[in-house]
């Protein structure tokens, strides 16, 4: 849905305790419980004496005083990415920069930094068919500093899901193999994201042919050699989708899929679907006899597995600015509530088919928006 765009996801530290794009936002209220990555040791990063955390690789926030124990940075210094770039502890902070816009990416991730007053640790870039990927540019971005590379890639541009699934883009999947294994790290991949709004009864379009795609997809790509790539498996989270009795048969299986993500979004106008809260923006339902919530659904169906983040937003309200600075101040309030989220990833744009997202779209947003880039919550070392 989004070409060529950078995201950029920064390292989240896990909370225990306090707290691009899809057509429309998603989410609920406060989860339950859940496993697999959520039942993982998280480290809290103590606050320091300004109630904030501070940022392990930037000094972000106030250094700490002498109150905060040692064991505080020790801990902290300790919180890196696995294999799977699953944080031993926290979570991963990102963005989507200068969506939608002509700005070149390294332009518009600068830009980003510079104005929410941290540094990015994952950069998310969207490519469809036989675009070449990763760019230079990309490999640069994630080159100094450190970053993690996200690439976005609907290797079916053109063809059909069944088509891919069928061995008929093989080709074009052992050329982008190629290049991946020559890509100086490892980097996330995600599989024609949100592929619910593409679903169709027939034409090699239906949810079973795209399972069947992403498995291909994967499994090609391995057995070409590649060997540092993390797969992820990117849902809209929309709640009118996830009922539909094809909704489940969009999953290709636990061995192809290593982290699952979500991309909602939330409306700052006060009233109807898609104005909340950080709970309502991952964890909506509207009826749950019928839907459980997106978070509480894939922690039940899929607990083994990190979540992510991996687009979201909060579209602008004019009359009101306060609005869009309130649902962020929640973010950090509540996602201790929601353990199996181990990244964030903002979808930054000024021409987002709702509305405004970017942080700055007013001064009240900026503030809170910074507040929360800048605590304690983001302190992985890459």
């Amino acid at each position: 849905m989004r070409r060529n765009l950078l995201l950029v996801a920064a390292a989240v530290v896990g909370l225990v305790g306090s707290g691009a794009i899809a057509s429309t936002a998603h989410g609920p209220s406060g989860p339950s419980g859940s496993t697999g990555p959520a039942q993982r040791a998280v480290v809290a990063a103590e606050p320091n004496d300004a109630g904030q955390g501070t940022d392990a690789r930037q000094g972000l926030g106030r250094a700490p005083s002498p109150a905060v124990s040692a064991s505080t940075a020790e801990r902290q210094r300790r919180c890196v990415v696995d294999a799977k770039l699953v944080p031993t502890c926290g979570l991963l902070w990102g963005v989507a920069p200068g969506a939608l816009t002509d700005l070149s990416a390294t332009r518009a991730l600068d830009n980003f930094e510079s104005t929410t007053g941290r540094p990015a640790d994952v950069v998310h870039s969207y490519h469809r068919g036989d675009e070449v990927f990763p760019t230079a540019e990309e490999i640069a971005a994630v080159r100094t500093p450190k970053r993690i590379l996200f690439a976005n890639w609907k290797v079916a541009w053109g063809t059909t899901w069944a088509d891919v699934a069928a061995g008929g883009q093989d080709a074009r999947i052992d050329r982008a193999a190629a290049r991946l294994k020559a890509f100086p790290g490892t980097l996330f991949l995600a599989v024609h994201h949100e592929p619910e709004n593409d679903v169709r009864s027939g034409g090699g379009m239906t949810a079973r042919d795209y399972a069947a795609m992403f498995r291909h997809t994967v499994q090609r790509l391995r057995a070409d050699g590649v060997t540092n790539v993390v797969f992820v498996l990117v849902y809209m989270a929309y709640e009118p989708w996830c009922v539909k009795d094809w909704f489940a048969d969009l999953y290709p299986g636990d061995d192809v899929v290593d982290w699952i993500g979500m991309d909602p979004y939330l409306y700052a106008r006060p009233g109807g679907y898609g104005h909340g809260d950080f709970a309502y923006l991952v964890n909506h339902t509207s009826n749950p006899a019928r839907w459980p919530g997106f978070y509480s659904w894939v922690t039940r169906e899929h607990g083994d597995k990190p979540l992510m983040v991996a687009e979201w937003g909060v579209y602008e309200h004019a009359p009101d600015p306060a609005r869009k600075a309130w649902i962020y101040s929640t973010v950090a309030q509540q996602i201790g509530r929601f353990p199996a989220i181990r990244a964030l990833v903002y979808f930054d744009s000024p021409n987002a088919p709702k509305g405004d997202t970017r942080p700055d779209s007013s001064q009240p947003a900026l503030a809170e928006f910074r507040k929360l880039a800048g605590s304690g919550l983001f302190s992985v070392t890459l």
